[in-house]
């Protein structure tokens, strides 16, 4: 079971939402690039795919990126109405978040940030390939711990917990990492920039109120 378009593109803001600092901190404009090149590197995935052969993993990714690219527009208000609805009911008191997870999953981006800020700086195919054979296993490793942490911030039954499983499925089982690091194109590289942001943004934060 792979995960449906709608969720796929819900993720990409989860993990906004799963840090509350840097919710405040996420502009219209960083929105708006954030699903641009979500899109773009969604369309390259489907082409990659489809070029190996890969009809229903293609067909997937490009009705990813067909609602992405809706999501540019009006759709965006359908599904930031589900989401918001199932964190304020369940989570925006703050006292069923586990904060300890939510750092850890700020920590988790920033290393995997690091790890594929050196992937884009490959330069040509073969490199590229070299890297991520000899890295991929350490990348997937993080981006499990990022899944199973997400999994106990949202604990509670409703669209956040649901969208993080499926996507997890999708990551996992469907291949989405490997083929966004054999791609290791610009649009991973700004995606990866603007999740470092947000993390050191809410890193930060927590840093300033402990002392």
């Amino acid at each position: 079971m792979f995960l449906p378009p709608r969720a796929t593109v819900i993720f990409f803001i989860l993990l906004a939402v799963t840090i509350p600092e840097a919710v405040d901190s996420l502009s219209y404009s960083q929105y708006k690039t954030l699903v641009s090149l979500s899109q773009s590197l969604l369309t390259r995935v489907s082409n990659l795919r489809s070029a190996r052969g890969d009809a229903d993993g293609s067909n997937r990714a490009r009705l990813i990126a067909e609602k992405l690219e809706r999501w540019q527009g009006v759709g965006f208000w359908g599904a930031a109405w589900s989401v918001g609805r199932d964190y304020i009911w369940n989570y925006a008191w703050g006292s069923d978040l586990d904060y300890a997870e939510i750092f850890g999953v700020a920590s988790d981006l920033n290393q995997l940030g690091r790890m594929l800020g050196e992937l884009t700086r490959s330069n040509s195919d073969m490199e590229r390939a070299s890297w991520v054979a000899g890295n991929y296993r350490n990348a997937l490793a993080i981006s499990k711990r990022i899944f199973n942490r997400l999994l106990k911030v949202f604990k509670k039954s409703g669209a956040l917990r649901e969208i993080t499983e499926t996507m997890q499925r999708e990551v996992l089982e469907g291949g989405l990492l490997r083929d966004c690091m054999e791609l290791g194109s610009n649009d991973l590289k700004g995606l990866i920039q603007i999740f470092k942001d947000l993390a050191s943004q809410y890193s930060t934060s927590n840093h300033s109120q402990e002392l």
